[in-house]
């Protein structure tokens, strides 16, 4: 018997010993989370890390506990999953190239419409073009609800060796879409428009 896998992971009540009462937490009643803050890219690719960044930045931040804050990097798959746990709002966060000076923040809300229409081979599970991942998650019939783009204009994307580290206009932005996502974040739990 001693030879069965797990053996070892099963207690009698007699091995137990509860916490002292001053110890134990009161347990919280904790909905879920309402708001997804997703932070993609590359941290290889230059300014394709700026999503990374953020997102970093924001988990040492007090959020409210609507919110939770995942770095994806370029884990397209997982956001994909992630995308079918009911959120009311997803918030990525990425470098978006538009044509606008390095270092432009914009927020852009994303048609999950347009998501659903199929374009072509978009499963990509190493590649983060948020337009795919939201094809996927659409794909999986979970109606996606709103979805936001707080976005970035790149100076480099590293290159063809790659290049790691923000260029020093997208470095400075990166606190203005900290900011930018906090007060989006407030806006939508007050449901304010955006």
């Amino acid at each position: 018997m001693l030879r069965q896998p797990g053996h070892r992971f099963f207690f009698k009540v007699t091995e137990v010993e509860p916490l002292p009462e001053e110890e134990q937490c009161e347990k919280k009643n904790v909905s879920q989370p309402r708001i997804l803050i997703a932070g993609i890219g590359n941290i290889f690719l230059g300014d394709d890390g700026f999503g990374v960044e953020v997102v970093r930045r924001l988990s040492g931040c007090a959020l409210p506990e609507e919110v939770r804050v995942i770095d994806f990097g370029i884990r397209g798959l997982d956001l994909v999953y992630a995308l079918q746990d009911r959120y009311e709002t997803t918030i990525l966060i990425d470098a978006y190239p538009h044509g606008q000076a390095p270092g432009t923040v914009s927020v852009v809300e994303l048609d999950p419409n347009e998501a659903a229409e199929p374009s072509g081979n978009f499963v990509e599970p190493h590649s983060m073009h948020p337009m795919n991942v939201l094809r996927m998650a659409s794909a999986m019939h979970r109606p996606l609800k709103r979805i936001l783009l707080v976005g970035c204009e790149p100076a480099t994307l590293g290159g063809d060796e790659g290049h790691m580290g923000l260029s020093q206009p997208v470095e400075v932005a990166v606190e203005r879409a900290v900011k930018t996502t906090e007060t989006l974040i407030k806006k939508i739990l007050e449901s304010d428009p955006v």
